[in-house]
């Protein structure tokens, strides 16, 4: 273990609370596989997680940079050693990865490792995922092991809490959805039974003018005024449902958070691959930290529904005291000059309107076959 203050029980301590501040899943694993790494004081460490189709549907690696991370490529199968961690129930310390007979290769780009200590996360029956430790940062001699019976029993109290955190962490990301798929629900019954009834009146009402227009057209004059009135009603319960919807998790749980749980929903209801990443930001304004979240919903929308593409990335990074917003889509694209006639003027007003009312600004960047980028700059507070 590492020598001085960070030793020891405050190394574990701290370690453990890292650990219970996150309720994001992905943000648990990271911090997880950053804190096993320092604890044991190793050059690379990683987390995966088994899906149902013998590979991971994640992998967090901690050590390895994100050129190096790129250029490795796929995420590995479950396979070798690292099939073993997922398959057994005790822990495994390796002289030399490389040299177990379990051992499969690597990719060409992937880092030189020799030790190894790998441990499943477990939570009663049920395997979470596998820590896995390479290269002990220690002196050693030839052919042995730098990872110790004492840093085995470490990385198992870690692994024990580390199962309590993501149990936690899946949890909370499951009630999450519950509560949006709750308010859409409300939300359509809202629209439903305020909405939809004047809509239905005023084509009643345009239909009835219609008929009128060639043999009374002061009544039928009379009858276009009701549909306008009509129409602003409508207008306005809209609005109405629409405000209310400004969403508690913002104020509950921040930008971020709130964020990701909409791009995680979005990602498993539409075909495109929608992702998001989030570099450094701090707490903004709540008007601003609204707004951001209303334009990134308003351009996710678009990307969704009219982009055609495979592929939508948000993200989110620190700018100076502020932030920016970038939602991009690898779609069709369109040429900014015409957005009338792509169908989506109101959008883009609406998102202009958005970030000049919070002290930003909004770009589009656009050509037809080339995708849309949409970037939203605040200053912060």
């Amino acid at each position: 273990m590492t020598d001085g203050p960070r030793s020891g029980l405050y190394a574990v301590s701290t370690a453990l609370l890292a650990m219970s501040r996150h309720l994001e899943v992905r943000d648990v694993l990271k911090t997880i596989v950053a804190s096993a790494r320092e604890l044991l004081d190793a050059e690379y460490a990683a987390l995966g997680v088994p899906d149902d189709h013998g590979g991971f549907a994640q992998f967090v690696v901690d050590g390895v940079s994100d050129e190096q991370w790129k250029a490795i490529g796929p995420l590995p199968r479950q396979h070798g050693i690292l099939a073993a961690m997922l398959h057994e129930e005790h822990a495994e310390r390796l002289a030399d990865v490389r040299k177990d007979p379990r051992f499969g290769g690597w990719p060409s780009a992937h880092p030189d490792m020799s030790d190894f200590l790998g441990l499943p996360i477990r939570d009663g029956d049920e395997t979470l995922g596998a820590l896995f430790l390479a290269n002990k940062n220690c002196p050693k001699p030839e052919g042995s092991c730098g990872f110790t019976a004492e840093d085995e029993e470490l990385l198992g109290i870690l692994a024990q809490h580390a199962a309590i955190a993501l149990t936690n962490a899946r949890l909370y990301e499951r009630s999450r959805e519950l509560t949006i798929a709750e308010e859409r629900t409300r939300l359509a019954h809202e629209l439903h039974d305020a909405v939809s009834q004047k809509l239905f009146s005023l084509r009643l009402t345009a239909q009835a003018a219609a008929k009128l227009i060639d043999r009374d057209p002061v009544r039928a004059k009379g009858e276009l005024q009701q549909v306008a009135a009509l129409a602003a009603e409508a207008a306005d319960e809209l609005r109405a449902a629409v405000t209310e919807l400004r969403p508690a998790a913002l104020d509950e749980d921040g930008l971020v958070a709130t964020l990701r749980t909409h791009i995680q929903v979005l990602d498993r209801a539409h075909a495109p691959q929608v992702t998001f990443r989030c570099e450094g930001v701090r707490a903004l304004p709540a008007s601003q930290e609204e707004a951001m979240l209303r334009v990134a919903q308003e351009a996710l929308h678009n990307a969704l529904r009219h982009s055609g593409g495979a592929q939508v990335d948000v993200v989110l990074e620190r700018h100076g005291q502020g932030a920016v917003l970038r939602i991009t889509d690898d779609g069709q694209g369109f040429e900014p000059r015409e957005t009338r006639r792509a169908g989506r003027h109101l959008g883009l007003v609406s998102m202009r309107d958005r970030a000049s009312g919070v002290g930003g600004r909004l770009t589009v960047e656009s050509a037809p076959g080339k995708g849309t980028t949409i970037e939203m700059e605040v200053p912060g507070g």
